[in-house]
Order: structure tokens, then sequence, then C-alpha cells
């Protein structure tokens, strides 16, 4: 009697302890990475996103965020992403553009009116085809939705209000032979440069300036030598944020619909935080004497046509879309 006691209990011990490893072996943190700080709109969104996720799965998801570059630039973000050694990264869509050569539309000069018109493109059917073709792509990586990156203005420690402004002038852009010659259009000299390198760049002279939101400029510290934030307003290029496709193909597909659903949901809610923060930005700035210079932004558009014309051609039916979208 007592021995078959001691079995039953023996065995609901063991029991307890399969389901306790099963249980732990379910618990997945996801790690995501940014190249912002914490609560930079980007990266809070990201971080709610978790909670919401931790919520309804009832721990058996959580997201793990790494700000700030801790695991290196986006090139490192992508290949780490690529190979499932972290799940969510938060990319500019710069680097996708050799990959998903449409994307390359919202890389070029003047190619949305204003900001709004952006937000319409990449809520509507645009923007949804554009992330299916890159989780199609051979990039390894499931795109999971936009976020909001602003509209981007020159920073130097001079205005730049015309062409004629940026003549020898070294201008810091991104990775992609479609912004150094934009800036070269624009009137500048355009150099390409990991974003990690550019305060250290600015301080020593390597280049005169460079092109970014006001919460980056705030937010890196750069306006500590650039103190003119001319309105340029040349590129206004959103983000996409993606997820390793080798861990997503791991996914039971109820999860993967779930961490979709909840994807959608940051990409709104990341926009609200994005138009709070550049309000606040801009205080700041301000108040630190930074001075804002209107540009004539029609002249550097006619300077720009080039640009559109060369990259524009195979993408006239999406550029006529985009014209489309009210």
């Amino acid at each position: 009697m007592h021995r078959r006691h001691f079995i039953g209990a023996a065995a609901a011990a063991a029991v307890l302890c399969a389901s306790a490893a099963a249980l732990a072996q379910q618990k997945q943190v996801l790690k995501a990475t940014d190249v912002h700080p914490l609560g930079y709109p980007t990266v809070e969104a990201i971080v709610r996103m978790g909670a919401k996720l931790e919520k309804a799965t009832n721990g058996r998801y959580s997201i793990q965020m790494f700000p700030s570059m801790q695991l290196g630039g986006e090139k490192e973000m992508i290949e780490q992403a690529q190979v499932g050694a972290l799940q969510i990264a938060r990319i500019s869509v710069g680097p996708m553009g050799p990959i998903v050569d449409e994307l390359n539309v919202f890389n070029m000069p003047f190619v949305f009116k204003d900001e709004a018109q952006m937000r319409k493109v990449i809520d509507g059917p645009i923007g949804a085809e554009m992330l299916t073709k890159l989780s199609n792509s051979s990039a390894r990586l499931v795109a999971l939705g936009w976020m909001d990156a602003g509209t981007r203005n020159v920073y130097s420690d001079k205005p730049v209000t015309k062409p004629a402004d940026l003549k020898g002038m070294k201008i810091r852009m991104m990775g992609n032979p479609l912004f150094v010659e934009t800036m070269n259009a624009m009137g500048g000299n355009g150099v390409a440069m990991g974003f990690n390198e550019l305060f250290g760049a600015l301080q020593t002279g390597v280049v005169d300036g460079a092109e970014n939101n006001p919460p980056t400029l705030l937010g890196q510290n750069h306006y500590q030598v650039s103190k003119v934030y001319s309105l340029t307003g040349h590129l206004i290029i959103p983000e996409i944020f993606v997820f390793s496709k080798r861990t997503w193909e791991t996914l039971p597909k109820a999860d993967q619909d779930l961490v979709k659903k909840y994807s959608r949901e940051a990409q709104f809610e990341q926009r609200k935080l994005w138009d709070a923060y550049v309000g606040d930005a801009e205080a700041k700035l301000k108040a630190a004497g930074i001075q804002f210079v209107k540009a004539d932004k029609q002249a550097f558009y006619k300077a720009t046509q080039p640009v559109r014309d060369k990259y524009g051609s195979k993408y006239a039916a999406i550029l006529k879309r985009i014209q489309d979208t009210k």
C-alpha cells in the first residue's frame, strides 16, 4: 500500500518536473534591437508591443530590448536577424533598397508631398505590398510593419537655403548610392558613412554636416557640433521593423498572427509617440540655441530631378500611385 502511494507520488512529481521543464522551454525571449536609446519612439513602440505580447500569451513570449546600438549598427542587426541571433530589428529602408528594389522609391528625394501623404502610403496597399515583397525576398526577414522617421533636413555650422550653399561641403549620407547622388545633386559632396561613426566625424571636421530629423540631431548630441538646422525636407523615408525568418518559422501560426496584429498596432502607436517626440525635440533644440532656417525647397526639388529621372523611370507605376494617394 505504502509502496504504491510512493510510486504515485514519484510519478506525479516526475510529471510536474516535466511540465515545468516544458513550460520553461516554451517561454521565449525575443531579442529586439535599435540604434536609438530607450524612450525613443521606435524603441518605445516595440517595448509596448512586448508588454502586450507577454500579457496575451501569459508570459510565453517576452521582448528584451537592446537599444543604443548595443548589438551593433544596422548592418550587424540585419546579419544577426538573418541567422536568428536576434528576432526583431528596426532598420532604415536604405540598407533594404538593394534587397527589394522597389523600396528605393521611398528613398528618392521629394517623392512625398509631405509626411501626411507618406503615412497614407505606408498604411495603405502600397505599404502592404512592399512588406510582402521584403518577406518573400531572399533577405531571410519577415517585414512586420512601418515606422515614421520624420523629415530629414541638413544640419551643419552654417545655413543651407539653396543648392549653392552646399558647394564644397561634405555631408554624411546613409550608405546607399541613391542618397550620395541626392546630396551631390543638391550641390554638396555626399559621403557614405556609418551612423555610429558620425559624431566623431562631425567633431573632427571629416564631414561638414549631415542630415536627419530633429530627434536624432538632439538624441545623438550632434547639435553640440552643428548649430544650424536648415529645413531642406529632401527626404521623408519611413522605416521598417523586421523579424528573423529563421525564428519566425519556428513559431506556431497562431503566435505569428498575434505578432502581426501587435505589429500593426505598434505602427500606429509609434506615430503618436513620434509626433510628441518631434515637438519636444524641436523645443529643446531651439532652447539650446539651434537656428532653424527655412530653405528654398523648390530649388532643391528642381536640382534633384535628375536623381528621380535616373532611379524613378522603372518605378513609374508606383510613383503614379504615390502621387494619386490623397
